[in-house]
């Protein structure tokens, strides 16, 4: 079952086309670093692409980049973001959006979100936009205005619905728009720009028939989508805050263009507030990813590794508002730290001729609370059901075949690291990767127990302390011993 913000109810989930899943995502507008608002968006679908591959679909997700027509003041108004950048900061556009690209797939990397199938630019793609506004103006919903090309929302909305998605209609969208008083050469306030005539001073341009000019931001959606999915696709997906307009607007042009509706699923993540506000550079809460794997931010108490990050994110539900703190972060720290040190317990467990454990269960409970809505809370709250269990084969209070024990890991892999997307941070690595940590404690606790075997117990106090005081706990047990950071 998946949550379809159409209709607003969860449906079964059925591809359009089986084996193949068509998905879209809206990607980030490449005009300054990437920041926390850029994580959640990224991870929720990133779950679901990595979700939909273990189930053995074929995905093909398409995540746009934009790097036009994305203005500051509202979609048809003010100077484009990326062109403002290069102009304050002397570069050609294409430099500023090359730039902070590379900047998102670097932290996306960190936060070990897979790379998409296709990644289109919103520049590399105007061709395609063009023809996409003549089929709309064929259609009788699109007017030329002095160079620009609007889309005419009223027209549109005597055979369609115009806000089917959001739930509005035009009588609250007319109420809540405000009339520019002639300043614009929109026909109403709620028509919406498919490609605006450039003023002379503005840098990204690219000729069409009807001026020298750049698409609208809606229109890049649609084109790419269309052009690498069909006119028929599975899954649309992006940020509650772009519901509408952005959403809203493209579902009028497609539907006007192509004469049915395009996407079959929308799927919106919610936002992430900070201490219960939202987030904006305006009220000093903008924090980056690299301030918050770095620390540097003034509003956080520490640096916050990639998979804090990503952990914290995956413990809420895609839908429900998540409210960043340090308080939240630093329990997602351990929470994430409690997880690891179970799965590590499992991989010391000993099999045994019996099992007092049902290893299916886990692997069932899983697959339960992600099929309900993609509900990664719900499955990360039965790992830690089990971590307590996995614990207990260690401590011999439960016990587990060689079959379970097999069956018991293969289920931690594909839930955990290859659904969840979560990697095991904790021991230090150099040498390309390596962990040098692991064998060099193992190897000062098998110097101990052999200190304790020939009762110089002074050498293994001292090995034991030493271990303490740079963070390293250790556990005596019967069969050996057992550590971990602290």
């Amino acid at each position: 079952m998946l949550y379809n913000t159409l209709s607003r109810k969860k449906e079964e989930f059925v591809p359009l086309n089986p084996p193949l899943v068509g998905m879209y995502v809206c990607g980030p507008t490449v005009y300054g670093d990437p920041h926390l608002g850029h994580a959640r968006p990224a991870i929720t679908f990133d779950l679901l692409f990595r979700y939909l591959k273990a189930e053995g679909y074929k995905v093909r997700y398409v995540r746009n980049i934009t790097d036009v027509g994305h203005l500051e003041h509202d979609a048809d108004e003010g100077e484009d973001k990326i062109a403002k950048k290069a102009r304050l900061e002397q570069l050609e556009p294409m430099e500023v959006a090359h730039y902070y690209t590379e900047r998102y797939h670097a932290a996306m990397d960190e936060l070990n979100v897979l790379s998409p199938s296709i990644e289109p630019h919103a520049s590399g793609h105007i061709i395609e936009q063009i023809e996409f506004i003549k089929r709309i103006m064929d259609a009788g919903d699109a007017y030329e205005s002095n160079g620009s090309i609007y889309f005419d929302v009223e027209n549109y909305n005597r055979r369609h619905r115009y806000g089917v998605l959001s739930g509005r209609n035009l009588d609250d969208i007319v109420t809540d728009t405000r009339e520019l008083d002639g300043q614009s050469d929109k026909r109403h306030s709620y028509d919406f720009a498919l490609w605006k005539k450039a003023s002379p001073e503005h840098i990204m341009r690219w000729p069409s028939p009807w001026s020298d000019g750049f698409p609208g931001w809606h229109m890049e959606c649609s084109a790419m989508s269309t052009k690498y999915l069909g006119e028929r696709f599975d899954i649309h997906g992006g940020g509650m805050d772009l519901m509408f307009p952005h959403h809203e607007c493209e579902i009028a042009q497609s539907a006007s263009a192509l004469g049915h509706d395009s996407a079959k699923y929308w799927v919106h993540n919610n936002m992430i507030t900070i201490n219960g506000r939202k987030m904006g550079k305006s009220l000093g809460n903008f924090i980056t990813l690299e301030q918050l794997f770095t620390g540097t931010h003034p509003l956080l108490e520490q640096a916050y590794s990639p998979m804090t990050i990503r952990f914290f994110i995956l413990q809420a539900h895609y839908r429900s508002t998540l409210d960043f703190s340090n308080d939240a972060l630093q329990a997602a720290e351990k929470g994430l730290d409690r997880l690891m040190k179970g799965i590590e317990a499992l991989g010391k467990a000993k099999p045994s001729n019996a099992s007092t454990i049902n290893a299916d269960e886990l692997a069932e409970r899983c697959e339960e609370a992600m099929a309900d809505d993609l509900n990664s809370a719900a499955v990360i709250s039965v790992l830690f059901d089990w971590v307590r269990i996995f614990n207990q084969l260690v401590e011999g209070q439960q016990s587990a075949s060689a079959e379970d024990l097999e069956k018991l890991r293969a289920t931690v892999n594909r839930w955990v690291f290859d659904i969840l997307g979560l990697r095991d941070e904790k021991a230090a690595t150099a040498g390309g990767g390596k962990d040098l940590v692991s064998p060099l404690v193992n190897m000062l606790l098998e110097m101990r127990m052999k200190a304790k075997a020939d009762r110089d117990w002074a050498a293994s106090d001292a090995i034991r302390d030493r271990l303490t005081a740079i963070g390293i706990r250790v556990k005596d047990r019967k069969d050996g011993f057992d550590w971990e950071i602290e």
